[in-house]
């Protein structure tokens, strides 16, 4: 009898606690809602049953794009092929904003916000002006114009490099 209430005490305890890494984010759940969001390294408890927990990856995240076709202000025609470096800043706006946390979902939303930045940038310049800019110039644009909208999926912009032109 001691030992079948012991296990049941051991199981909810077990149930009860979670570890937060340093590599990680993680959001508190009652009922489906967000009830917590700022969880600090280490080992934390929940209500069992009634919460629970997801958990995200805070380091820095790449994705590779295929090339796109982008239009000089010449109307020429440019294939660019890119790559993007970033992180969730907003874990709570990230879960929201990208159907439960998909990073799928959030390398979708980010690789279109980054076309249209590039295509923003691309179209005020000539074809020479594009080969010949300086390509920390020509991205420094592009992480300006998308680094604003980003905000909205809750994730913060690291990096973009233009692999070829």
């Amino acid at each position: 009898r001691l030992g079948a209430r012991g296990a049941v005490a051991a199981l909810l305890i077990y149930m009860s606690a979670f570890t937060v890494r340093q590599t990680e984010l993680a959001i508190k759940f009652r009922f489906g809602e967000i009830v917590r969001a700022d969880y600090e390294p280490g080992l934390h408890f929940m209500t069992p049953l009634i919460n629970n927990v997801k958990k995200f990856d805070r380091r820095i995240l790449t994705v590779d794009y295929p090339a796109e076709q982008f239009l000089t202000s010449e109307g020429k025609i440019l294939r660019i092929n890119f790559f993007v470096k970033w992180r969730i800043s907003d874990v709570s706006r990230f879960y929201t904003s990208t159907a439960g946390g998909s990073e799928e979902v959030a390398n979708r939303r980010l690789g279109e916000i980054i076309k249209d930045g590039i295509k923003t940038v691309i179209a005020r310049r000539t074809i020479q002006q594009v080969v010949a800019a300086d390509r920390s110039e020509f991205l420094g644009e592009v992480l300006e114009i998308a680094g604003k909208k980003v905000g909205n999926v809750g994730i913060a912009l690291v990096d973009v490099h233009v692999k070829n032109i």
